[in-house]
């Protein structure tokens, strides 16, 4: 029997926010968990540039390989689809109509999308528009498409499994006229702690991802496929792992919302990192590691990230928040004993 309509959730996990007292006081926020955003392209130095200079409720950007589109959810009320903005023409695109639509990846060839579809597994449509979503891999737990190997046959994954928290995964894909088509998925990495963002490796050989086996989320990187060894990235926590195209650099993003990056070398079956340094002083918008927020260009320059918005709408959007008194009371009226 429905109670509360409007109450907010983490679409990381989909858990609500609310509590209740035993005294039978409720508190909930209500509306979505983030609030208004502009999308901007940042460099080193904290230097900006608009592309999306009209606030709205976005998350998850994905560049194209070209970096000329960029993909993204885009949330109306209570649906989320995702869109391709056009640098070039400074167009928005809508590709997905079910509202339910979300985690973009594009393929390396630029022609496809890979996305989630709110727990009935991931889809892949034509990055065009032309056509329509067609089922890539089915399954009882959510999955979260995260990146490609470089020559588009592999696919990174993470999976919600309800006993040992998130699952690293890898997906064999063929591609025709008729478009993609997945294998059977094969266990990467599965632990007792949360893993994810599996990322990989420009040459395909290594695979970053995000942990909490330390109790903080740290950036961590193993071979592929993996052969035991592991290398912790950051050191003082870390979401969102992203690999320069253009030279040996990781970045990844701080828990203070600024962009860190790592010089690496890889000597044989080795990972040698250096120490983790502060690429840029501008604070994106957004909680790392809860709700994916930036991205890497191509050219590993720049990256696409949410901005903030400081406007009324935006504050009421994240910080209000519905005290009521003796909801047992409502519960009692609302759903009788014995009902």
């Amino acid at each position: 029997m429905p109670l509360l309509e409007e109450v907010a959730y983490n679409r990381e996990d989909y858990g609500a926010q609310f509590d209740l007292s035993q005294n039978g006081t409720l508190v909930y926020r209500t509306g979505e968990d983030h609030g208004l955003f502009t999308v901007q392209s940042l460099d080193g130095a904290g230097k900006t540039e608009p592309l999306l200079s009209k606030p709205g409720r976005y998350t998850h950007p994905s560049l194209s390989p070209d970096g000329q589109r960029l993909a993204l959810d885009v949330t109306e009320g209570s649906a989320t689809d995702i869109w391709v903005h056009d640098r070039k023409r400074d167009t928005m695109t809508r590709l997905t109509f079910t509202g339910a639509a979300s985690y973009p990846v594009w393929s390396p060839d630029g022609r496809y999308i890979v996305f989630e579809v709110a727990g009935a597994g991931m889809s892949v449509i034509r990055s065009d528009g032309a056509g329509k979503p067609q089922p890539l891999t089915h399954g009882e737990n959510i999955q979260f498409p995260w990146s490609f190997t470089p020559d588009g046959k592999r696919l990174a994954f993470f999976e919600l499994n309800s006993a040992n928290g998130y699952v690293l995964s890898t997906v064999p894909l063929d591609s025709d006229s008729e478009g993609l088509r997945a294998g059977k998925p094969e266990v990467f990495l599965q632990s007792s702690a949360i893993d994810q963002d599996p990322s990989f490796s420009p040459d395909g050989r290594w695979l970053a991802y995000l942990s909490n086996e330390s109790g903080t989320p740290e950036i961590y990187v193993r071979a592929f496929p993996d052969r035991g060894g592991k290398w912790q990235i950051s050191n003082n926590g870390g979401a969102y792992p992203m690999w320069s195209r253009k030279g040996h650099e990781l970045f990844f993003e701080a828990l203070d919302n600024r962009i860190m990056v790592v010089s690496y070398s890889a000597k044989g079956d080795s990972f040698v990192a250096d120490k983790p340094r502060v690429w840029s002083e501008a604070k994106i918008a957004g909680r790392a590691g809860f709700s994916k927020n930036v991205d890497i260009a191509p050219d590993g320059k720049r990256i696409v990230a949410l901005m903030p918005v400081d406007t009324p709408e935006s504050q009421q959007s994240q910080n209000h928040v519905i005290f009521l008194l003796n909801f047992f009371d409502e519960l009692r009226r609302r759903a009788p004993a014995g009902k």
